[in-house]
């Protein structure tokens, strides 16, 4: 997108004022993708050089409603293994929660920790002789790359959580229970999630 940056005078000097932010509707429709859309990503990343590792980030990022900063920051020892369970521990001081783990996502954290037994994070680069945690700017990287190659070209980490939420929301869960195992503070960034919800609207087109 190509800035225009607005020059203003103001007492006989030049000053360059930073571009106004487009609103998100104005470059994609939607802010989440469906479930055939997240399986598409998690196949654009299949042939990566770290595979299982991108793989693993698009699930937990999808499944738990993660954060780009959530991802980067998660550890093995929020994995309670013997449960199947995973502390997920929220940015912007959100309210932390303990989520179930399914068996195939186990068993990929377990694969993951067999590359890496070492260290503390679980999403990490390798650095010369070391493993150091993925950045940010990694995770937003690889996203875009396999939106790109799953046809998704406005694709972008954060729909992950938009996803889950709207997932939640589409399969009919209560509105309370959302909100926590997102994290929200305020129930009216959950609300957002139960408006798009289809089943809302179930039996209308019978209706006409």
């Amino acid at each position: 997108m190509k800035s225009n940056v607005i020059r203003a005078s103001f007492l006989g000097q030049t000053h360059n004022l930073p571009p106004v932010r487009r609103a998100n509707i104005e470059s994609r429709t939607r802010e989440y993708l469906e479930p055939k859309e997240i399986d598409n990503l998690i196949a654009a990343v299949k042939k990566n050089r770290h595979s299982l590792r991108d793989q693993l980030i698009i699930v937990m990022g999808y499944r738990h409603g993660l954060r780009c900063k959530e991802i980067c920051d998660l550890k093995w020892e929020q994995v309670i293994w013997d449960k199947a369970r995973l502390h997920v521990n929220r940015a912007k001081h959100g309210e932390a929660s303990v989520q179930p783990v399914s068996g195939d996502e186990l068993r990929s954290l377990r694969a993951l920790r067999r590359k890496c037994p070492d260290t503390a994070f679980i999403f990490c680069v390798r650095r010369g002789k070391h493993f150091v945690p993925l950045k940010e700017s990694g995770v937003f990287k690889m996203i875009k790359r396999a939106g790109i190659a799953a046809g998704l070209p406005k694709a972008h980490v954060h729909q992950l959580r938009h996803s889950c939420g709207y997932r939640l929301a589409n399969t009919g869960q209560d509105t309370r229970a959302i909100q926590a195992y997102l994290g929200h503070t305020n129930i009216q960034h959950t609300v957002r999630y139960t408006k798009l919800a289809a089943n809302r609207f179930l039996g209308f087109d019978k209706l006409f």
